[in-house]
């Protein structure tokens, strides 16, 4: 095989999956996964998997934006060497300013198709620093019994963390907390509210939960995204860690958050910034000494599958929250990582990150 195939052939894919029950934060409630998969075919036939994730107001593309804007990049990337990763992610930036995710998902079916051709595993493309993570596992804003029952599931299918989507209000959230805690006593706690409070509110909810014993390890995007000084009061006061998220979604943005020290740890989702920007943002946050942590929106295996490749390969994430494929009612995915519990396996024999998109094309 030549060592540089040329892409011939950019496909986007609607990809709807109902959810197993609504998925609630405090910006907004999804019901069904409405993302696109991308598939990219290279010289050979050798073919790889992105996908755009969907999830208003955090992502700023809708389906059929997304739909158009992959069509789009096809006339522009058809014919190009592939392992030009580089200049392609220039282009794309050019083409989608705006379109995060369709830069993701585009750079991920790249990248995927890269491994494939070369016949090996993703993971090591990235550096192959491990081979399986361990993730947590989500508990949207729900009701304070449905949140126990939850939990307790949780804790009798291996999970040791629990991500609790916070952001109502610090009555509310605490009930719903303790109610978490009630199902599953030994569990990590780590908060996430979306933007959904202030700095104020947030230090008096951590006071409350330390003084009933349910102190969080780690608090997700507590404020805002432009308060970064609010990010960093409340990393000061609580002495958690505070990882930033909606506030990172560039290396830009990284380097102010290390430069202010906003936060202790940097919340990379691929679909925020693409991939070849998350290495960047990979490379800035260990300059600085900021812990990492994986993340997504709402997306199936195909994206969940890459972004563990993606993170076992650098091997610097201490924070893992890859679970929304175990959230789905449908696995519209065949191949790829294997599940034990909370552990992703990333299986060596597989070239690329080993996941197939199951539809007539």
């Amino acid at each position: 095989m030549q060592e540089s195939p040329r892409i011939i052939r950019v496909e986007a894919v609607p990809l709807n999956v109902p959810l197993l029950a609504d998925f609630t934060i405090s910006s907004s409630k999804l019901k069904t996964v409405g993302n696109v998969a991308v598939r990219m075919e290279l010289d050979g036939g050798v073919e790889g998997w992105g996908e755009v994730s969907i999830l208003s107001p955090l992502t700023h593309e809708t389906q059929d934006q997304a739909l158009a804007a992959i069509s789009e990049a096809e006339e522009r990337l058809v014919g190009r060497l592939a392992a030009a990763w580089r200049p392609l992610s220039d282009l794309l930036f050019d083409l989608f300013p705006v379109f995060p995710s369709v830069r993701a998902g585009i750079e991920m079916a790249l990248f995927d198709s890269l491994a494939r051709y070369w016949q090996m595993p993703l993971f090591q493309f990235f550096g192959g620093a491990e081979s399986s993570l361990v993730t947590d596992i989500t508990i949207p804003i729900c009701s304070p019994a449905k949140a126990h029952d939850l939990a307790r599931h949780y804790r009798n299918c291996g999970f040791d963390t629990i991500k609790v989507k916070i952001g109502q209000d610090a009555v509310t959230d605490f009930e719903h907390l303790k109610a978490i805690r009630g199902g599953f006593p030994e569990c990590q706690l780590l908060l996430d509210a979306n933007c959904g409070f202030s700095a104020d509110e947030m230090i008096s909810l951590v006071s409350q939960l330390e003084k009933a014993q349910m102190k969080p390890v780690l608090i997700e995007q507590p404020v805002p995204k432009a308060d970064l000084e609010g990010l960093r009061r409340v990393g000061e006061v609580t002495g958690i860690p505070v990882a930033a998220d909606e506030s990172c979604c560039s290396p830009a943005e990284a380097m102010r958050i290390a430069a202010m020290r906003a936060a202790g740890v940097i919340n990379i989702k691929l679909v925020k910034c693409g991939v070849v920007q998350a290495m960047d943002i990979v490379s800035v946050a260990r300059s600085a000494g900021l812990d990492l942590m994986i993340g997504g929106m709402v997306e199936t295996r195909i994206g969940m599958g890459f972004a563990a490749h993606f993170a076992a390969g650098i091997g610097a994430f201490r924070w893992v929250d890859l679970d929304t494929p175990l959230l789905l009612a449908a696995d519209p995915v065949s191949g790829g990582y294997r599940v034990d519990g909370a552990r992703y396996m990333l299986d060596i024999e597989q070239h690329g990150h080993g996941g197939v998109l199951n539809y007539s094309g």
